[in-house]
């Protein structure tokens, strides 16, 4: 399975574009994330905590849905949008 994402501008820097495709044989969260490392390493880090949680700043959606939990299945041919948001002041 190929799965188009959707990644924010304050991560581009690890992928170099702001969609890119990934091929993945989970039907998960986790093993998107996961073939999202392989090929762009060190960008599962910025999304998922040391406990395997989404982190506070991220926002994942696919089909409509925000994804919550790693563990979430995928739907097949929907993209999938990671949104990040920005603080400071």
């Amino acid at each position: 399975m190929t799965t188009i994402v959707h990644i924010p501008s304050a991560l581009v820097s690890y992928t170099g574009q702001s969609v890119v495709q990934i091929a993945c044989d989970h039907k998960t969260l986790a093993g998107l994330l996961d073939a999202l490392d392989q090929q762009y390493p060190g960008l599962r880090f910025r999304m998922i905590d040391e406990q395997d949680r989404i982190r506070r700043h991220i926002r994942i959606f696919q089909d409509g849905g925000q994804m919550f939990e790693i563990n979430h299945g995928l739907a097949a041919d929907e993209p999938v949008h990671i949104i990040q948001a920005l603080s400071g002041g």
